[in-house]
């Protein structure tokens, strides 16, 4: 079924962009020294990552055993290791995320779904899309809109959960606006700063913008450059529920 959209593209799309971002930074959460949260509650947030490309068995193996461990809400890794990590984690709680178009973006639109098909069919119930950057920046909304929306229903047709990463380092905050709209009108679940493999990651501002501009109604992952508990905190109180990170298990060590 084609899918429901509630956005109008085109010149109405683009005149409220300004607008938007102007409330948004009006409404984004200020971070708060007083925010507090448990060792527990953070492990469930953090996607333990491990996207090197050098990531042999013994190493993704390590991944699976300290997520499990911890407790943690997934790993996150390439199409190439779900199967494996579904396997060790498939008497945990532990998810497994693959990635899809990872990590330019530039990928076909049959492309990405097929790989976010494929991943779903070996294990995966969470895929970590990245959006057609340069599509964006060339205000061609429809097709970006499409790309995620088809992505979207893949995941959704087979139980999955879809973040779309944002690369928030490559765009102006207006360009982060649209991408965060575009986002929720196609129906992902959550929206993502960064891959973790361009010039930043992620930022407490770009959090917050995101979180403002998607309302409640949405995920925020910040990932990208979280190696410690302080930077962490800051994210969630800017408005991630989600944390992506290779660092996890440092970070939930300093709790303690």
């Amino acid at each position: 079924m084609p899918t429901s959209h509630r956005l109008a593209l085109g010149a109405p799309f683009t005149a409220m962009l300004s607008p938007k971002l102007e409330q948004a930074k009006t409404a984004a959460p200020i971070a708060s020294a007083k925010f507090s949260v448990s060792a527990k509650q953070l492990a469930a947030m953090i996607d333990h990552t491990q996207l090197k490309p050098e990531a042999d068995r013994k190493m993704v193996v390590q991944l699976c055993q300290e997520a499990a461990h911890y407790g943690f809400a997934s790993v996150c890794v390439n199409p190439f290791n779900v199967p494996y990590c579904a396997e060790l984690l498939k008497e945990s709680v532990v998810a497994v995320c693959s990635v899809t178009g990872f990590p330019l973006g530039a990928s076909c639109t049959r492309s990405k779904t097929a790989e976010a098909r494929l991943g779903i069919q070996n294990g995966a119930t969470e895929i970590d899309m990245v959006l057609n950057i340069g599509a964006l920046k060339d205000k061609l909304y429809r097709f970006v809109r499409s790309d995620i929306a088809d992505v979207a229903r893949v995941c959704h047709e087979h139980g999955a959960i879809l973040k779309v990463i944002l690369e928030t380092c490559l765009l102006t905050d207006e360009e982060n606006v649209a991408a965060c709209l575009l986002a929720q009108d196609a129906r992902a679940d959550l929206v993502k700063t960064s891959t973790g493999l361009n010039s930043a990651g992620a930022t407490v501002q770009d959090v917050a913008l995101m979180r403002a501009v998607v309302g409640k109604e949405m995920g925020v992952k910040a990932a990208g450059g979280i190696r410690n508990l302080q930077t962490a905190l800051a994210m969630v109180a800017a408005g991630a529920n989600r944390i992506g990170a290779s660092s996890s298990v440092k970070i939930i060590e300093e709790m303690h």
